[in-house]
């Protein structure tokens, strides 16, 4: 199954995701921050990165910008998972090259389908 990097600085957030993620057999790596998701995508190359917007220094948004300008990390999908849910924020984090924006709570259901879909797209 895939790598997962989980980037939030909540730890409730990243305990359900990272349950989700375990349940369906993928291995989670996980950051707190936007800076360390950055060193731990250079570092681990996962498969796919789930990204919170709104976390102290480097937010979502810049972070996902910096994966997808750096050569080392360009081709790792990242989808966002935020509490922001105005459409403004959505088409700014597509525009940041994000593949996917989901905001939270979320639905077991749907983050494994758009998981499976960016996975397989």
């Amino acid at each position: 199954m895939a790598r997962v990097l989980i980037v939030d600085d909540s730890p409730t957030e990243t305990h359900v995701l990272s349950s989700i993620l375990d349940k369906h057999g993928h291995e989670v790596l996980t950051a707190e921050n936007g800076e360390a998701g950055i060193e731990v995508a250079k570092a681990e190359k996962p498969d796919l990165v789930l990204m919170d917007v709104v976390m102290p220094g480097l937010n979502g948004f810049q972070a996902t910008r910096h994966l997808k300008k750096d050569p080392e990390t360009s081709n790792i999908p990242v989808i966002i998972v935020t509490t922001k849910d105005q459409e403004t924020d959505k088409i700014w984090g597509m525009r940041q090259g994000a593949k996917d924006y989901l905001t939270k709570p979320v639905q077991e259901s749907n983050l494994m389908k758009v998981i499976n879909s960016v996975l397989e797209g």
